[in-house]
């Protein structure tokens, strides 16, 4: 690393579209041209690195975002939405062929088990690739987040370099790889990226498959002797973290959910942004909880994210040094 401090807390790359928010559906989903209607719908800024980007500025960090939009009206609007949050978006590459992404969520109330129905057409996500990456900014920063792994193909196969080159300037790395929709997991690219990754974040259902097992405990634990620190959103049961010898839990913070949508990119907002504030690992987990369970209040992943001051107030007490800026203000 040079002798000055980095520009950036933190370097997020991935995925960048906006989510179609609609629900929650009470009953069956209709096909045969039926209209259905629901209480809520909302246009809001979605992907998991966005939306983990969105929380990390919204918490007092100074964020750059690297992906790839295309060159149309969806683009422009997501461009301007992370910029709105306070998300350097000058590494939003603009992809001159392919259309911006979108997602579609459809979500259930609570007494049909809170689940979310997700259609994405992935648009430009298919060129996303290591080279949209500049290696400025990998040598600016002092964290690299990547997300949503398998639906970027080029980008995943690029992220060990990316992650090494990173760590070689100083900075530490997290990745959250979410759903895979083929069904595959890719073992030999997650065995690729896993010795440079500092922090792996998945979900429950997602670290089992990443792992190939139905014991959480042992998917993590054995996903953490591969190199990171496994942290795991684990729901309604809170979350848990292990480094491949000690087993950390952390409660979940009881909220009254409007939408789940992009909490656990809000979680690894809190992760990141309480690691680098110095935090334990214990405290950065609690506080990262917080984060996820806050962002629920609204519909949307952005619309409810905290500030530094609200999670560390919902985070059961915790007390932590000041993260460097100014406590979740919008840059």
């Amino acid at each position: 690393m040079s002798a000055t401090s980095p520009t950036y807390d933190l370097l997020v790359i991935g995925d960048a579209n906006p989510d179609v928010v609609v629900g929650p559906l009470s009953g069956p989903f209709a096909y045969g041209q039926r209209e259905q209607l629901v209480s809520n719908g909302v246009l809001t800024l979605g992907g998991s690195a966005a939306i983990m980007a969105c929380g990390a500025a919204r918490l007092g960090l100074k964020v750059a975002f690297a992906g790839r939009i295309g060159a149309d009206d969806t683009g422009r609007w997501v461009r301007g939405a992370l910029a709105a949050r306070g998300v350097d978006v000058s590494a939003l590459t603009v992809d001159p062929d392919l259309p911006s992404p979108l997602t579609a969520v459809l979500t259930r109330g609570a007494d049909q088990g809170g689940d979310r129905a997700i259609l994405t057409a992935p648009g430009t996500l298919a060129t996303t690739g290591g080279d949209d990456v500049p290696p400025a900014l990998l040598a600016d920063c002092r964290h690299v987040h990547a997300a949503s792994y398998f639906l970027m193909p080029k980008l995943a196969a690029a992220l060990p370099d990316l992650f090494r080159t990173a760590r070689g300037h100083g900075a530490t790395t997290s990745l959250d790889t979410n759903d895979d929709p083929a069904g595959s997991w890719d073992p030999a690219g997650i065995a690729a990226v896993l010795p440079v990754t500092d922090f792996l974040l998945p979900n429950a259902q997602e670290a089992r498959a990443l792992y190939g097992t139905d014991s959480l405990e042992a998917a993590a634990a054995g996903l953490a002797a591969r190199g990171p620190l496994v942290v795991v959103k684990d729901g309604a049961d809170g979350a848990l973290a292990h480094d491949g010898r000690t087993l950390l839990r952390t409660p979940a913070i009881p909220v009254a959910p409007l939408d789940t949508v992009g909490a656990g990119d809000s979680f690894d907002a809190g992760l990141v942004a309480g690691v680098l504030s110095g935090l334990s690992t214990a405290d950065a987990l609690a506080l990262a909880a917080a984060c996820g369970a806050l962002s629920t209040r609204a519909h949307g992943g952005t619309g409810a994210q905290p500030t530094w001051d609200e999670a560390l107030a919902a985070a059961s007490g915790t007390t932590a040094p000041d993260p460097g800026h100014n406590h979740g203000e919008n840059k």
